[in-house]
């Protein structure tokens, strides 16, 4: 009997190690299990939390063969534009005959889009030049930041060149009154001080927002609306702001500008004589060919659909307002006005007197 009770005991004492030993095996399986899963997980919350240190500019795609005509192309195009723009900053500056509100808003215009394409160009030059897409994510805010700081800038200046125009044809009584020299300083420092904020402010959000990949922007810059998709942070708030800022600066001196052209039509018109006419509106003409040529190609730009061919068409209009409206505007400021061509005359005997010299 007590051989069968040790016996039982035995057994049941061996039952509970086998048990003891299984729950022990499971709980280490379980734990064993936990911590990879845990591993895991920060795994995947460190590979998420993960910033891109550099974006990949897809420009214009694949363009095996047409890299060397584009570059010499847009080189042609940066050396004009750049000489055309400071060659009118020049003669504002010395000629005397210019010193007038309508060339003091020409020079800033001229100056503002020396700096413009120069935000643009030279990346896409160097791109072109050496295969090399690569920016890093300091260098893409900061070209982002100047980009949004010129085109807020320029829709300001080209409504201050718009209400100059009104006011010399439509009030021309109170002309020299309402448009000084001190409140052409003051409106231009305004101008530019609301560019400034206006960059200030989605410079500081989009530096806040987390890129975690994929990092190829399908653009020749850092344009806003393609670098925000790229975003794994909540962009709602920071989209939120952009079309307040729209609404806010953009829409209004689009419409402000335009009201302020259709007066002025509709004054040149009430002038009884033809000369009298052609004289008005050449003045205006120049600056409305400007206006059309910058916003209509950012009107069919945000109407336009962003993919398949509708993109490349996109990226092919970005390049009017980017690229050709600062080329453009030196040569239709040059061509169509008289005081400009005299101005550019006078400076051209002075410098072929002082080589003969």
């Amino acid at each position: 009997m007590y051989g069968f009770a040790i016996t039982a005991s035995s057994f049941t004492f061996s039952n509970i190690l086998r048990m003891n030993e299984r729950a022990s095996n499971s709980d280490m399986a379980e734990w064993n299990m936990r911590k990879e899963t845990r591993n895991h997980t920060e795994n995947v919350e460190w590979k998420n939390e993960t910033t891109i240190t550099e974006f990949i500019l897809l420009g214009f795609g694949d363009l095996q063969g047409l890299q060397t005509p584009l570059f010499l192309l847009f080189l042609v195009i940066y050396i004009v534009t750049m000489a055309g723009n400071i060659l009118i900053v020049a003669l504002v500056v010395t000629d005397q005959q210019l010193h007038t509100p309508m060339y003091f808003f020409l020079g800033n215009l001229s100056c503002l889009e020396t700096c413009y394409i120069s935000t643009i160009l030279p990346r896409m030059l160097a791109s072109l030049l050496t295969g090399d897409r690569a920016i890093s994510f300091s260098g893409c805010i900061t070209q982002l930041s100047f980009f949004v700081f010129m085109v807020t800038a320029e829709c300001l200046l080209l409504l201050l060149m718009s209400y100059d125009r009104y006011l010399a044809i439509c009030n021309p009584l109170h002309y020299a009154a309402l448009m000084s020299k001190r409140v052409c300083i003051q409106i231009l420092s305004g101008s530019w001080i609301i560019a400034f904020s206006c960059s200030t402010v989605i410079t500081f959000m989009m530096v806040r927002l987390t890129f975690c990949g994929p990092n190829k922007i399908d653009h020749f810059f850092c344009d806003f609306s393609p670098m925000l998709k790229l975003s794994c942070s909540d962009t709602s708030l920071i989209e939120l702001v952009d079309l307040i800022l729209s609404f806010a600066i953009i829409l209004p001196t689009l419409l402000l500008t335009l009201m302020s052209y259709v007066c002025i039509i509709a004054t040149i018109l009430r002038i009884p004589s033809t000369t009298g006419r052609q004289k008005a509106f050449s003045t205006c003409s120049s600056h409305l060919i400007v206006v059309a040529t910058f916003y209509g190609s950012l009107i069919i730009i945000y109407m336009a659909p962003k993919a398949g061919t509708a993109g490349d068409l996109h990226k092919v209009f970005s390049v009017f307002y980017t690229v050709l409206t600062p080329l453009f505007n030196p040569l239709i400021y040059s061509l169509r006005n008289k005081e400009v061509k005299e101005a550019l005359k006078k400076a051209g005997g002075k410098l072929a007197a002082l080589i003969r010299g």
